[in-house]
């Protein structure tokens, strides 16, 4: 064996040991870059050993020789310790915590409040009730509206063309006088009426609704001429 032979071949096996515990850079390998004295004491005896096997003169210039190369071999290693994708030669934040987002140079990103989109308001319903409790709305047994049921519909106008207004519900009512059947299609006939004569002022079609309730939902007693004026009544349900 040549004296280059003999003197190289202790180096190559050393840095195939080294090498091998060395380039993971998934930051796993117990031997990178921040760990170089301990490649330099690992190549030392490495190096000694394997020169020893050629002669004693050998050992020492093998150990000087795989301390060099161990340590030279390790220092050129990139691992990646934190475990945060940047390589900890470039890494300016070593030991970042796990799972935490960090920019090239592996420091953490700013983390920024979520922010939550604003619910949308709920719709606002007012209701306005007309009755028979002050103007007479309906002469008796018809759908018909009076005058002052008609002059009180247009102080309202204002009201319901309001831009902000979506939607308006005209809901019929009546007293418990009478059968049910009929009342119902008195209601229906009424809140009709309430709801054509609102057209007729501008009102958009679109937003206009109508329906009858009859008796079934009685606001007072029906057993007294003032109850049954109150149940004998037209609601306005404006939605906003």
């Amino acid at each position: 064996m040549s004296v280059f032979t003999r003197s190289v071949l202790p180096v190559l096996l050393l840095g195939s040991v080294l090498t091998g515990c060395a380039t993971h850079s998934d930051g796993t390998a117990p031997l990178n870059q921040r760990t170089w004295p301990i490649c330099s004491l690992i190549g030392g005896l490495v190096g000694g050993g394997l020169g020893a096997i050629e002669s004693g003169g050998w050992a020492g210039g093998g150990a000087a020789l795989g301390i060099l190369t161990g340590g030279l071999i390790c220092y050129a290693q990139d691992g990646d310790e934190d475990g945060d994708g940047v390589f900890d030669r470039r890494d300016r934040c070593p030991d970042t915590p796990a799972n935490t987002p960090v920019d090239h140079r592996g420091c953490p990103l700013p983390q920024y409040p979520v922010t939550e989109k604003a619910a949308e308001p709920a719709p606002q319903t007012e209701v306005i009730t007309l009755n028979d409790a002050g103007n007479v709305l309906f002469d008796f047994d018809k759908s018909n509206l009076t005058p002052a049921a008609k002059s009180q519909l247009d102080g309202l106008m204002d009201k319901l063309r309001n831009a902000d207004v979506v939607s308006i519900k005209v809901i019929g009512h009546t007293d418990s006088k009478g059968s049910d059947s009929y009342n119902q299609a008195l209601s229906e006939r009424r809140a009709s009426s309430v709801a054509e004569y609102l057209l007729s002022q501008g009102l958009a079609p679109d937003k206009l609704t109508s329906e009858g309730r009859g008796e079934r939902e009685p606001v007072a007693d029906n057993n007294t001429d003032e109850g049954r004026a109150q149940n004998r009544r037209v609601e306005l349900h404006i939605n906003r």
